[in-house]
């Protein structure tokens, strides 16, 4: 992801993280910092979400199954994510679970 070099980049990945776990903000900026891999997978949240925003609205039948895979991505990213929270004490499931 040459866009996590960019400072920006870095922020949207953190604030896609974020609005998912709100209550781990500290864990994930420390996880960013320190993994490479979770910051991949950070951006690759942001990345997604971003492309579920963009799903063309024209055709009914084609929207309904690329937002469908993109929400499934998001969901595994997503479980992904709180996985490595979990394993860091920064957060635990069923305690402000996720969307």
């Amino acid at each position: 992801m040459t866009w996590m070099n960019d400072p920006t980049g870095k922020e949207l990945a953190f604030s896609a993280a974020a609005r998912r776990f709100p209550q781990a903000e500290f864990t994930i900026r420390r996880l960013m910092r320190m993994s490479e891999d979770f910051c991949d997978l950070c951006g690759e949240l942001a990345e997604a979400e971003h492309a579920l925003a963009q799903v063309p609205r024209s055709n009914r039948e084609l929207r309904e199954e690329r937002e469908r895979e993109w929400n499934e991505l998001i969901d595994c990213l997503v479980a992904e994510i709180g996985e490595a929270l979990e394993e860091q004490g920064g957060w635990t499931p069923g305690l402000g679970n996720p969307d």
